[in-house]
C-alpha cells in the first residue's frame, strides 16, 4: 500500500484511514479518532501513535 502503515493493529486500522478521518470529519482528540475509524479502542497501545497522528496533521 505504498508505505502505508497500521496503526492499530487490533483493529488493523491503517494511518491512511486515521488521516482521511482527520481531515474530512475535522477530529481534534484521540477518543474522536476512535470513535470514527475503531483505532485505540481495544488495548490502547496505538494511542501515542494516533496522538502523534493528530498533531501532524493539526499543527501542534
Amino acid at each position: 500500500m505504498n508505505g502505508d502503515e497500521i496503526i492499530c493493529n487490533c483493529m488493523e486500522v491503517y494511518k491512511s484511514t486515521i488521516v482521511k478521518a482527520i481531515k474530512e470529519q475535522g477530529l481534534k482528540t484521540v477518543e474522536e479518532v476512535g470513535y470514527a475509524t475503531e483505532a485505540g479502542t481495544v488495548c490502547g497501545g496505538c494511542q501515542d501513535d494516533i496522538q502523534d497522528i493528530l498533531d501532524e496533521i493539526n499543527g501542534k
